[in-house]
């Protein structure tokens, strides 16, 4: 905000600028004037531009594949006194991340040539009552016997994952699993409203020669949940009563 007021400021002036923006002059003024005199900086400010340059030291020297966790122990080993969240902080300001083994994951995969949902919910991931909005989404978890990805439904109502799945494979059936279990677990009423909301992916928006498989497998399970709840409201049968015998034992002589 403040480079876009240096950028517009000799053809439209600070003030008129100010306005429309949320910001006061004052603030523009403040910023300005520190940039001038680096005095007038707050100490944690001031601190930051001296540890900045330490922690890119001790990345350089250490042939930049430290992370924040040996970055932060090699500070503390030569006396600087230092938090690791302020390091990893400071790190990810400046963009330096230490060396990763393996092959980075990618999850989220588009296909810009598959039909794409129109998007209902506009970043208002909050909803007033439970099976109103579901959103979707998995990632990967590290294990010793190498990566599995993990699918999830959540319920914004209370942030309650009501579905989830498990898989050594990325594929559109094991979102599709966890999105059965959320039905089953929940079993919203059909024409309740509820939306289900997911990024891109191609496990979400599939390709056209499995598009099926969406359509089917959720509209059977819910066909199957209307079924169970009619029976549920139907009342289950009662347990059929033994007839009693209207022979006695014999009474001991």
């Amino acid at each position: 905000m403040i480079a876009f007021i240096e950028d517009h400021r000799p053809v439209y002036g600070v003030e008129p600028i100010c306005r429309m923006l949320p910001i006061a002059p004052s603030t523009y003024y403040e910023h300005a004037a520190r940039r001038r005199n680096p005095a007038r900086l707050p100490a944690r400010a001031r601190q930051d531009e001296v540890l900045r340059s330490e922690i890119r030291r001790v990345w350089e020297e250490n042939f930049r594949v430290y992370g924040v966790r040996k970055v932060w122990r090699q500070l503390r080993r030569e006396g600087i006194a230092v938090a690791r969240c302020t390091t990893a902080r400071l790190m990810r300001q400046m963009g330096l991340s230490g060396a990763v083994r393996g092959k980075a994951v990618k999850t989220t995969i588009s296909n810009p040539a598959a039909p794409c949902p129109r998007d209902k919910v506009n970043r208002q991931f909050q909803s007033p009552r439970p099976n109103a909005l579901w959103v979707s989404d998995f990632t990967y978890v590290a294990t010793w016997q190498g990566f599995v990805y993990v699918a999830f439904v959540i319920d914004t109502f209370a942030r309650r994952i009501v579905g989830w799945r498990v898989s050594r494979s990325a594929e559109t059936g094991f979102v599709l699993d966890a999105l059965e279990q959320a039905l089953y677990d929940r079993r919203p009423f059909p024409g309740g409203g509820l939306v289900h909301h997911s990024d891109r992916g191609v496990q979400y928006v599939v390709p056209s020669r499995v598009v099926w498989k969406w359509p089917e497998r959720v509209v059977s399970g819910v066909v199957r949940l209307a079924a169970i709840r009619r029976q549920g409201q139907a009342g289950r049968p009662r347990r059929a009563s033994r007839p009693r015998s209207s022979s006695r034992r014999p009474s001991a002589s």
